[in-house]
């Protein structure tokens, strides 16, 4: 679609909020194709059976995980991250934006996940290992029965070493798929567009991985990576805009966190609404997660999503119904941004569609914004963050000054002094210490 014929098919009258994107404004969206999450689960092409098969996977592949990444084996190989509260944080934005925060106000650390510091190492792991294990499997290596740390031995590193990976990436799935590839014995390769973080490409370097460096953004990136996949059999590509084994990994993560909120003694309930706000790139991390949380908590969870002001692909995917068929460069947008995790300018058409009716709503935020509750957060809970994990702080700020009409339509306004507000921080613990400390400055300016 180009730009005259997006413009004929868009109906500013309708869409007032397409003006704002082109004027990098923050804007606060409310989706009205969100259904009953029983009508919707009904017809969702994904089951909670898939995300049951890639629960069991990841437990049948925890004891491989436990003995070749040593920071798992307090959690016997499980890949997770603490939920916790943040209540410094919670005074400090309310006193910022000059109103109460009605309800409790949780951070979900997937900044700190082990092996590779981000939500990517929920997907980008679990789809390495779903291959692995397929490949295993079909040449009779592997019986799902294994102990599957006999994964770690030297016959399969050189089994493995016959196969490659590739994917396309900002950066963070770029170290999840290179790290887990790498320690199987996989020759993996990543294509790395032009706003991925240099450290992040010297670590894959480090740890064996080819890296391909792109002056453009992350389009070019996935294109290239599946231009290398389909010149080589042997090659496996990781499709971020169309992965449904990516979205199900990230999926696992809603049981869980269910499981966390029980030891926190949090009910979610008609009465006790849980409201999760997740940053959004091209879309499955969150997607993925979202996807998950209404299997389990059903309409008594509401998901938003975050994005760039720079990057709004998804919301303006969703907005518009185009989906992928739109850009944010469609519109006039750079797609340049400080949240390089979210760096996307065309959004999962999968996902979109996937999520659709799941889906609460969705906002932008700026990179000023970004820095400064980045820098909050540090004085407040003496957490570190990268950018783009902080975009899913102003939700419940947006939500309660922009969001009335959606929690009078939902049944839920007179209910938020018991709501749950978890944002879902999606990277930052494997940030070099100067890097941080310049996000740090960048947000006292």
């Amino acid at each position: 679609m180009n730009n005259s014929e997006i413009n004929k098919s868009l109906d500013i009258e309708k869409l007032p909020l397409i003006e704002k994107l082109k004027s990098l404004d923050e804007i606060f969206w409310v989706n009205p194709n969100l259904e009953n999450s029983k009508l919707a689960i009904d017809k969702s092409p994904l089951t909670a059976a898939d995300i049951k098969a890639a629960e069991e996977r990841l437990n049948r592949f925890a004891p491989y995980i436990s003995k070749v990444f040593p920071e798992t084996r307090a959690a016997n190989g499980m890949i997770e991250s603490p939920l916790v509260r943040i209540p410094s944080m919670r005074k400090k934005l309310a006193l910022d934006n000059g109103q109460p925060l009605l309800g409790d106000l949780l951070l979900k650390c997937d900044s700190h996940l082990p092996i590779s510091g981000s939500i990517k190492a929920r997907g980008g792991i679990y789809e390495i290992l779903k291959h692995a294990e397929q490949l295993a499997l079909s040449h009779q290596k592997l019986t799902i029965q294994d102990d599957y740390s006999i994964l770690a031995s030297e016959k399969f590193r050189v089994f493995f070493s016959q196969y490659s990976i590739a994917v396309g990436s900002t950066g963070n799935l770029g170290l999840s798929i290179g790290i887990i590839s790498a320690k199987l014995g996989f020759k993996v390769t990543v294509h790395m567009s032009a706003d991925a973080k240099q450290w992040k490409k010297d670590l894959l370097r480090s740890k064996n991985v080819q890296v391909i460096e792109y002056d453009s953004d992350y389009s070019e990136a996935v294109t290239q990576g599946r231009i290398q996949a389909e010149a080589d059999p042997s090659c496996y590509f990781v499709d971020d805009e169309n992965s449904k084994d990516l979205f199900l990994g990230y999926a696992v993560a809603a049981s869980r966190l269910k499981h966390q909120l029980k030891q926190l003694e949090i009910v979610v309930d008609e009465n006790h609404p849980l409201i999760v706000y997740l940053p959004c790139g091209v879309g499955g991390g969150p997607g993925g997660v979202a996807f998950g949380l209404k299997q389990v908590f059903k309409d008594n969870v509401h998901c938003f999503f975050a994005e760039p002001t720079h990057s709004p692909c998804m919301v303006l995917g969703l907005m518009t119904g185009f989906h992928d068929q739109i850009s944010v460069q469609d519109i006039g947008i750079n797609n340049v941004t400080a949240a390089d995790g979210l760096a996307v300018g065309r959004p999962s058409g999968f996902v979109g569609k996937v999520i659709e009716p799941f889906l609460s709503g969705s906002y932008t935020i700026s990179d000023e914004n970004l820095y400064r509750l980045l820098k909050d957060l540090v004085d407040t809970e003496d957490i570190h963050l990268e950018p783009s994990a902080l975009a899913g702080m102003i939700g419940p700020d947006n939500l309660c000054r922009d969001g009335m009409d959606y929690l009078r339509n939902n049944k839920v306004l007179d209910k938020m002094s018991n709501a749950t507000h978890v944002v879902w921080a999606t990277g930052g613990s494997m940030v070099p210490e100067d890097m941080m400390a310049q996000y740090y400055q960048k947000g006292s300016n």
